[in-house]
């Protein structure tokens, strides 16, 4: 007893001194932490921000003043804009869904018909359809192909390919494997599996993913017409530059009906179809 109690004392003040260490480290890092932001927040916000021109308090508050006058004379002229926006992202959503399918099948590991060559063929396709922001496919696309719908369309689409083919892709290689070898076993051709034996298991994420994209292009056509694509965007972009602020938030609240309808229409089709 005599030999242990030292010893026991010893590891317990080993024990408080790591705990203190540990307390003081800790405090250190938030110290540290809140140095940066208090950092941060000067020199991106208090340094970079042209106070002089919000005018002040009394100025900012007049700016938003201007935008609860809501332009409600302007309504009747958003109905065919919202209809493009709709059109733009339906269309989209379906024309990536049809570059989807080959991505996907170049991109399964299970699948693919060469794991060397088309494999990261598929996956390189997946990345550079996701890295590039839609606004940048617009822009390309309006280069191309002109103003209008259509280079909405086909942003959207790129847009698309990458999310939908890189969830079918996963899913193909997460499928039960024995009706893909009973259908080969018997002689079946590559589409056969494919359509008998890898798309049955598969069908419900597929169905899933693509309504789920097109919701999200709903969000993404609205904002199309600001690079000349058309929709709601382009509405949007005109009335900000005849600085008509009541317009802007009525296109703003027609942009959150839209958004509400495709968010209902989603997920009662969801719940109907999976």
């Amino acid at each position: 007893m005599s030999i242990a109690t030292p010893v026991s004392e010893h590891g317990f003040d080993a024990w408080r001194a790591h705990k203190r260490s540990r307390r003081v480290n800790n405090w250190l890092l938030v110290a540290g932490g809140a140095g940066l932001l208090a950092w941060c927040f000067w020199d991106t916000i208090m340094v970079d921000t042209d106070w002089a021109r919000m005018g002040g308090t009394l100025g900012i508050g007049g700016t938003l003043a201007r935008f609860l006058q809501i332009d409600w004379s302007l309504l009747p002229k958003l109905v065919v804009p919202a209809l493009e926006t709709l059109m733009m992202a339906t269309l989209g959503t379906i024309l990536g869904c049809v570059f989807s399918l080959p991505v996907a099948w170049f991109g399964a590991a299970n699948v693919t018909p060469n794991r060397y060559i088309s494999y990261p063929i598929g996956r390189l396709l997946m990345v550079l359809s996701r890295s590039i922001h839609e606004i940048i496919w617009a822009l390309l696309f309006v280069g191309a192909v002109g103003l209008g719908a259509l280079p909405g369309i086909l942003a959207v689409a790129m847009r698309s390919i990458g999310f939908i083919s890189k969830i079918i892709a996963e899913a193909i290689e997460n499928i039960d494997p024995k009706p893909v070898e009973a259908i080969r076993a018997v002689g079946g051709s590559q589409f056969q599996v494919m359509y008998y034996g890898i798309v049955p298991q598969i069908l419900p994420v597929i169905i899933g993913t693509i309504i789920f994209e097109w919701d999200i292009n709903i969000r993404r056509s609205a904002i199309m017409g600001l690079v000349g694509a058309g929709g709601l965007g382009l509405v949007f972009f005109r009335q900000m530059a005849m600085f008509n602020y009541g317009g802007v938030t009525l296109v703003v609240l027609a942009v959150l009906v839209l958004i509400a309808i495709g968010e209902i229409v989603s997920h009662y089709a969801r719940k109907a179809v999976i």
